[in-house]
């Protein structure tokens, strides 16, 4: 969605404009863009948990089970483990046979300021438009290992 132009009303004389859409949409994706970057931070941080675990061999790749979804209609975050995976559901919350693991939990829990570091940067942005602008990227996201790091 492109960005919405200032509507510009002419009553009795007076102009008057109204850049209250515009508003919206700015407030809407500069909340997206910094629930992105949670999220890329919080998968980030999980892999580099998940890497420390026994069971995975130096050089070999992190299981593509732990992704995170930023999703447009409810404007939320998702961080969460594939079903039926290794190093899935069973080591996060545990079970009969599997310790209780908390990678996702762990990530999160320990990177509470720097979460909130991302997400005022982000709604810091509202006072400058022009910045606000350069921060906004429109494109859906489904971070997983096939997507580029930053």
């Amino acid at each position: 969605m492109a960005i919405p132009k200032a509507v510009k009303i002419t009553k009795h004389g007076v102009e008057l404009i109204s850049s209250v859409d515009r508003c919206k949409y700015l407030l809407v994706e500069l909340e997206r863009a910094a629930l992105k970057e949670t999220g890329k931070l919080i998968r980030r941080r999980g892999l580099d948990a998940m890497r420390k675990l026994p069971g995975l061999r130096r050089g070999k790749r992190p299981p593509r089970n732990l992704q995170y979804w930023v999703r447009r209609r409810e404007t939320d975050l998702q961080v969460g483990l594939k079903h039926e995976t290794w190093y899935g559901v069973d080591q996060e919350l545990g079970t009969k046979n599997q310790p209780k693991r908390g990678i996702l939990r762990n990530a999160t829990y320990n990177n509470i300021d720097d979460i909130r570091r991302i997400q005022g940067q982000y709604l810091s942005a509202i006072e400058d438009e022009n910045r606000a602008l350069g921060l906004i990227d429109e494109a859906e996201e489904v971070g997983d290992d096939d997507s580029p790091r930053t």
